[in-house]
């Protein structure tokens, strides 16, 4: 790495495998390190951003966080992220570090091949490009077919899973890494964690990616800092199923996926409100749900986060006078399979009316 290059960091994963609590984790814990932060979100409302810019952390200031909300990043490398990257070297004082936040739903490949452009490449470096992987989820299935069975075909023919977008997901994010983290991995037992093991071997294919385990998104600074790869000089050789397929020049897109944001009052029970979620993400087939509540008498504003049937809540801080206390989510799922208005009146009909939502 050159010393006089700005180290960035790339963290990437799928839906709900726990990105931003890593990112808050590194934060809290930076050891003086001034750290800028790009938090792409899928969808219109910034939930991430906004968790991050409200964690009052003395070496990331809200001026220090920029969110890109119009779309997947890697879709957008021209018109979001160089801009972007653009405002963060142009501030005023020294940063030590740059930490990269995709969507669930990007692919890293043509994120971090940007940083070859030459405004960028002469300034900054991809430290590493970090896999958050859900090791719970992976374990039981959920964003993968049968993962043996698929390693096994996709060794003797690459285009008999091509109607798998999320598990060529999974894979393009993990043949992008230089480290993946398998968190949530108190949730794991060992022999399943070994199959998890497996499956992200499988995905890496022939380059070996270290895996460390981690719970809750907690690891030392030292041990997601520093890893000196300079991954854009290498992003070529760890081509994307897209970029193996479309090499002709085809854009990429996400239509396997689509969201909302669905708005409700306030929430008078939130034990019995997540309750409620997990019974309407199974019955909506819902991938993902993120987003803010509100709860009567409560000066504490309500995030909700789920993945599959885990529904969390915790209350972050207070509500500014400027924000309106309600309930607003981000709803993610696959294309043509989320019924909006159905799922958008079930949420609101969880929630108080306005009358009688008073804080």
């Amino acid at each position: 790495m050159i010393a006089s290059k700005i180290p960035a960091t790339v963290i990437t994963g799928f839906l709900g495998a726990g990105k931003t609590t890593l990112i808050r984790n590194l934060l809290e814990n930076a050891g003086g390190r001034r750290i800028a932060l790009i938090i792409n979100e899928f969808g219109d409302l910034g939930v991430d951003g906004d968790l991050l810019k409200g964690c009052g952390i003395e070496t990331c200031s809200e001026d220090d966080v920029v969110e890109l909300t119009n779309g997947c990043i890697c879709c957008t490398v021209a018109d979001d992220f160089l801009p972007a990257m653009a405002k963060l070297l142009a501030r005023p004082g020294k940063l030590d570090h740059i930490v990269i936040e995709t969507s669930g739903l990007a692919l890293p490949q043509p994120l971090v091949a940007a940083f070859n452009w030459p405004e960028v490449k002469a300034r900054v470096t991809v430290d590493g490009v970090i896999t958050v992987i859900d090791a719970a989820a992976v374990a039981a299935g959920r964003f993968a077919d049968d993962e043996a069975g698929i390693a096994a075909q996709r060794a003797a023919d690459e285009s008999l899973d091509h109607d798998n977008p999320l598990e060529e997901l999974f894979e393009d994010q993990i043949r992008a890494a230089d480290l993946v983290v398998l968190n949530k991995s108190d949730l794991v037992d060992a022999q399943a964690m070994e199959a998890v093991r497996a499956a992200v071997a499988a995905a890496a294919g022939d380059r070996p990616v270290k895996a460390i385990l981690a719970s809750g998104g907690k690891l030392p600074a030292d041990v997601l800092l520093g890893l000196g790869s300079a991954t854009e000089d290498h992003i070529a050789a760890r081509r994307s199923h897209h970029e193996i397929e479309h090499e002709g020049g085809e854009m990429h897109d996400h239509d396997d996926f689509e969201s909302f944001v669905a708005d409700g009052g306030a929430v008078a029970d939130p034990l019995a409100f997540a309750e409620a979620l997990k019974t309407l993400i199974g019955r909506h087939d819902i991938l993902r749900l993120k987003g803010f509540a509100a709860v009567p008498g409560k000066p504490m504003r309500l995030v909700v986060q789920a993945v599959g049937g885990r529904v969390e809540t915790y209350f972050d801080r207070p509500w500014r006078e400027s924000e309106a206390r309600a309930t607003r989510l981000v709803v993610i799922g696959l294309h043509d399979g989320l019924d909006e208005v159905a799922i958008a009146r079930e949420i609101a009909a969880l929630t108080l009316k306005p009358e009688t939502a008073a804080a």
